[in-house]
């Protein structure tokens, strides 16, 4: 990575630090009855798991209510709640609220608790004591560990519209991804010339290795198209998926797409999802040369150790053969279960 990008990688890191701690809406104004939670300013979980988002009194006002919002990705126009309370009852809103609940470990605390997260869980919440005039704030992030990769249409490069990549990644067992979902990825190692949407609407591309064939010599980093028409204008998509219930296993043999579904289906289960065998190549250390169909028609194998004899490949991840025909008899299947 040359100076600049790591400057930049720097500059990030440290502005990133030190908006970790700015909790209060007004920075002059000194927390009174709220801890700020220095220790755990972003919680890390995967999905399916259960999370802690902390938030503490230092003592109770006589009158008062807690409010807990989600603040992003953000509804336009719609403040999303997740839970009020005020001390005596809970009041649960919108999708997040049934998974919701306060943890109440001593009297102070007004912690939330998130069951069985889900994708979209991941983004930033606001524990909120409203007390009159004397309204504070803390602000915590919950990051939910997983993937991005990038997606492409059968039909080829730079199909989808900003809905269609919505549609194509949730079909892939995914989510769009959010900026800083892509940029972590970008820290981790994600190099792709392909410019893809992301949640907020944005179209970027994510480069290591600046080359001729990849916007030439632009510096590395996440280059950004901004905001573009989301009806009119088409690119691919990068989704994030996590951990799910079940795994991936493979069947060998010389198989067309009919005969590797029907493969699946003999062992109870169904040809994988993109995202279920990005998932379990990542928290599951799915290892495998062997070209196998999944349920989009996609030919992929997925690497942790690269070796040689296999493919050439240097660096681990989920390769790709593209949507060859579905009549060819050429490779095994990746099934889930």
């Amino acid at each position: 990575m040359n100076f600049i990008a790591l400057l930049l990688t720097s500059t990030c890191f440290f502005s990133c630090i030190s908006a970790k701690y700015h909790y209060n809406q007004d920075k002059d104004k000194e927390l009174k009855y709220l801890l700020e939670p220095l220790v755990f300013a972003e919680v890390s979980a995967r999905r399916g798991h259960a999370a802690i988002l902390p938030c503490v009194m230092r003592f109770k006002p006589s009158h008062y209510r807690v409010k807990w919002t989600k603040l992003e990705p953000s509804s336009r126009g719609v403040e999303n709640i997740v839970l009020i309370t005020n001390g005596h009852a809970d009041k649960q809103y919108g999708s997040v609220g049934p998974r919701a609940a306060l943890q109440r470990a001593h009297d102070l605390d007004v912690s939330l608790r998130l069951s069985d997260l889900e994708l979209e869980d991941d983004g930033s919440y606001r524990c909120e004591l409203i007390n009159g005039i004397e309204d504070e704030s803390v602000i915590i992030t919950l990051r939910i560990e997983g993937v991005v990769f990038p997606y492409q249409s059968q039909k080829g490069r730079y199909r989808f519209t900003f809905f269609d990549a919505k549609e194509a990644c949730a079909e892939q067992d995914a989510t769009l991804a959010t900026y800083k979902q892509l940029y972590r990825a970008w820290t981790e190692g994600l190099d792709w010339c392909n410019a893809g949407w992301l949640s907020d609407g944005t179209v970027s591309y994510p480069v290591l290795h600046p080359r001729p064939a990849c916007g030439g010599d632009l510096l590395s980093g996440i280059r950004s198209y901004g905001p573009r028409h989301k009806t009119r204008e088409n690119y691919d998509a990068f989704c994030f998926t996590s951990t799910s219930k079940g795994s991936v296993f493979f069947i060998e043999g010389q198989l067309n797409f009919a005969e590797a579904e029907r493969a699946c289906r003999r062992d109870g289960a169904g040809l994988a999802k993109t995202g279920q065998i990005y998932s379990s190549w990542r928290f599951q250390q799915l290892d495998r040369c062997d070209g196998g169909w999944l349920e989009d028609g996609s030919v992929r194998f997925p690497i942790i150790n690269p070796r040689e004899h296999c493919g050439g490949i240097a660096e681990p991840g989920v390769r790709s053969f593209g949507f060859p025909s579905k009549s060819m008899r050429l490779y095994g299947a990746y099934c889930y279960r």
